[in-house]
């Protein structure tokens, strides 16, 4: 009477006991890319954004990330 604890080595199951389907590549991919140009947006915005590559004049968005910079090391003056 003696019952194996582990699962089937063929199906994977999560904490709850439940069928754990894998994301496909199709799935994940857009959102990857989205998400890493957003995030080189910001880094461009928090860490280039003054001086000769100001895309916007004035020291507005300076000011707007002003903290953001000191916090990630980029020196701003």
């Amino acid at each position: 009477m003696a019952q194996s604890i582990a699962p089937p080595a063929a199906a994977s199951t999560g904490a709850a006991g439940t069928a754990v389907t894998p994301l496909p590549l199709r799935a994940v991919l857009p959102w990857a890319v989205f998400v890493g140009t957003l995030m080189l947006v910001l880094l461009y915005f928090v860490g280039a954004e003054q001086g000769a590559t100001s895309v916007f004049s004035g020291a507005d968005v300076h000011e707007w990330v002003h903290d953001g910079r000191h916090l990630l090391g980029f020196p701003c003056h």
